[in-house]
């Protein structure tokens, strides 16, 4: 079976990487015929509009700034793949033949219900940094990339719920070492800060992360079902936003009731999103940049 892959990028104000994402598509895919991109493209970013590349079929979303949940949605419900996989545009893909590599992972799972994710060269193997989803298990989870998530916590928020099938009883999720989509990240030098970068609203998105485990834990027992032939529990209609922590005691309260005690989720993962959490909080009071990132990177460790 060929699977038509759909890659779902949203982009702004970076033409430049652009243009350097789609020569490694070119140069390392396969068949670029059963290859779409789906890019969703702010209004009143006019030089990304005509960004195009000969080769590639690529189609534009273009509309309101929103957040990052809301344009991969979008991104998601105008494609047509079989395989999803969610892209930035400062990566780079680097193994020949990786869609030919995925397409036939894919088909080990019979059923067609799983996660994987590619070696990003920077977490190894700890965050399922550029997600990799098959339209079925996009459609069990109904909503799998939420609005509530400005610009980060997409990727925890998909590993959360493939943590918590685990711990269910079913592994689904998969790394897939040898297939490398290079990551260059600013951070490690890869590209300066950038308007994508400077709004992203870090705390807000930590606090979307936490209101949401009810529905990961939801979204979790639906794979399960699926996976077992069963009728799939209703998704929650909608999720209301907790207040964000004023001082150190309230975000220990927060974090010890919305973390420590969440049984869907082992209790190493649980002690590592707590003390991850309050260290950030922390931080932040504190003003200490090294400890943000610390806690930061804290968040994927499985």
């Amino acid at each position: 079976m060929n699977h038509k892959i759909s890659l779902l990028l949203p982009t702004r104000g970076r033409p430049h990487l652009l243009k350097r994402l789609f020569k490694s598509i070119i140069d390392t895919t396969q068949d670029l015929s059963n290859v779409e991109i789906i890019m969703c493209i702010d209004d009143d970013d006019p030089q990304s509009h005509n960004i195009d590349e000969p080769g590639l079929n690529i189609v534009k979303l273009i509309g309101p700034r929103s957040s990052m949940g809301d344009y991969n949605t979008r991104c998601l419900n105008r494609s047509t793949g079989d395989i999803i996989i969610l892209l930035n545009d400062d990566l780079t893909m680097e193994t020949p033949g990786w869609d030919r590599i995925v397409s036939e992972f894919i088909l080990t799972i019979p059923d067609g219900i799983l996660m994987a994710y590619p070696n990003d060269t920077e977490g190894c193997g700890k965050m399922c940094t550029f997600p990799i989803m098959t339209r079925k298990t996009c459609d069990i989870l109904s909503n799998p990339y939420p609005k509530e998530y400005d610009a980060l916590f997409i990727d925890q928020h998909l590993l959360d719920i493939f943590l918590r099938l685990r711990h269910l009883g079913k592994n689904r999720m998969f790394y897939l070492e040898n297939v490398i989509f290079e990551h260059n990240h600013f951070i490690d030098g890869g590209v300066r800060p950038d308007a994508s970068y400077s709004h992203k609203k870090r705390f807000s998105d930590s606090m979307a992360f936490l209101s949401l485990r009810y529905l990961r834990q939801i979204s979790a027992q639906r794979l399960l079902s699926a996976i077992g032939g069963h009728p799939l529990p209703p998704q929650p209609s909608h999720s209301i936003l907790e207040k964000p922590p004023g001082n150190l005691l309230q975000a220990f309260l927060i974090y010890s009731s919305g973390f420590l005690l969440d049984h869907g989720l082992p209790l190493r993962r649980r002690l590592i999103l707590f003390m991850g959490f309050f260290k950030y909080f922390a931080a932040m009071k504190s003003g200490l940049s090294f400890l943000k990132r610390k806690s930061y990177e804290i968040y994927g460790c499985q």
